[in-house]
């Protein structure tokens, strides 16, 4: 990805990953993801906002050459994570004068994490601002969102803010600016959902901050550029508020058939009652997609069968994933069946412990399902409904 002008003297210099196809050795990435870099050239000074991911590394020094610069006086680093940070070392090599421009949080996280010395960097406080001659940067503290150290820069003379992680997307377009809004949309609702949602309190104080900020550009660390910032904050706040929908999510393996059928049957019950079911047979599911479906839902029902006594480690994996990703479900339960007995429920139970749902009684029976196990399948589903009208007549007062 070459040198893109996104406003006067503020160029896109990062680079794009279009093969890579998993993040953190755990996060799916169905479409690759970008790195993305910005220089700002102002009258007197030069920074550059965020480096690339130490592969892509002669990607953005070849993106600065393409520039002409002589200097690059700071180097501003939002995130400590290597994907933003990792090339850091390299460009000082690079531009020796530069300093490294952070928050004391990430300058101690930098220097464990690159080895970079004491004396090349310049810490500021939150909103503290840094002046380029005819373009001023202010530094916004957003920690949690998504590591503790994690800050943003506004321009105001250009009504840019840089983002870092906030509103990212992993998504490689060679889009500077979001074209196709409804596949940017979905990059971006799994983004917030596998590495945002366990903060979303945080980004609710966030958003405040920049609601108060006249923003006309969003540019990210990941994704294509926002030129209508609305389409990013709009969703983010669809995503972060307490109100839940009228489905419910049923990740769910089954070894013998016994548990399948129970699925079957239950999905029709609750789809009986008008509830939106999205169901994840975790054999096969990507979990970016398990998370996105969590999201939004009401319910979450675990359905596995026994395994030496336990559940089968799938559905161990996928209780321990919704406790870490901490979604706005309000109401759980869990469907399975066994041979001769065991401990799955209790099992699963505590595996999600800062869940803040309500726990529904499970139903699981032994063996294939009978007609009075199916009847207990109804009885779950009509609990579920009622749950549900319950929930909608609280919101409406």
């Amino acid at each position: 990805m070459s040198t893109r002008e996104i406003k006067p003297n503020i160029y896109s210099v990062g680079a794009l990953d279009a093969e890579r196809r998993l993040f953190d050795e755990l996060i799916p990435l169905p479409d690759g993801t970008s790195y993305n870099s910005y220089i700002i050239k102002g009258s007197d000074k030069v920074a550059l906002l965020d480096t690339v991911d130490p592969p892509k590394a002669e990607v953005l020094l070849a993106n600065l050459k393409e520039l002409g610069l002589k200097k690059i006086d700071y180097i501003v680093a939002h995130h400590a994570e290597q994907d933003h940070s990792g090339t850091i070392p390299k460009v000082l090599e690079k531009y020796p004068e530069a300093k490294v421009v952070t928050n004391a949080r990430c300058k101690e996280m930098l220097k464990d994490l690159l080895l970079i010395p004491d004396d090349k960097f310049i810490v500021v406080a939150d909103r503290e601002k840094i002046s380029l001659g005819d373009k001023t940067l202010e530094f916004i503290l957003t920690p949690w969102v998504h590591w503790p150290e994690t800050m943003v820069t506004y321009l105001k003379e250009d009504k840019i803010l840089f983002s870092c992680d906030f509103f990212g997307s992993h998504l490689a377009s060679s889009d500077l600016f979001v074209a196709d809004e409804a596949k940017v949309y979905d990059s971006a609702k799994r983004y917030y959902a596998e590495i945002m949602m366990p903060f979303r309190s945080m980004i609710k104080k966030h958003l405040e901050i920049v609601d108060k900020l006249v923003i006309d550009v969003i540019a990210t660390s990941h994704g294509p550029i926002y030129d209508k910032p609305s389409f990013i904050i709009d969703a983010y706040r669809d995503w972060i508020t307490d109100e839940v929908k009228n489905e419910v999510v049923i990740p769910y393996v089954s070894m013998h058939g016994s548990t399948q059928a129970m699925v079957d049957y239950f999905i029709d019950a609750l789809e009986k009652k008008g509830i939106t079911v999205k169901p994840f047979n975790l054999t096969k599911t990507d979990l970016g997609e398990l998370a996105m479906a969590l999201v939004d839902a009401a319910t979450i029902v675990i359905g596995s069968p026994t395994v030496l006594v336990g559940a089968h480690p799938a559905a161990v994996n996928v209780a321990f994933l919704a406790n870490a990703l901490r979604p706005k479900a309000k109401f759980l339960s869990i469907i399975g069946s066994y041979g001769w007995g065991g401990k799955m429920v209790d099992q699963l139970k505590g595996l999600i412990p800062v869940l803040k749902v309500e726990l529904l009684d499970p139903v699981v029976i032994k063996g294939f399902p009978k007609e009075e196990d199916l009847r207990k399948l109804d009885g779950l589903a009509e609990a579920i409904a009622q749950k549900h009208r319950e929930d909608i007549l609280v919101r409406k007062g």
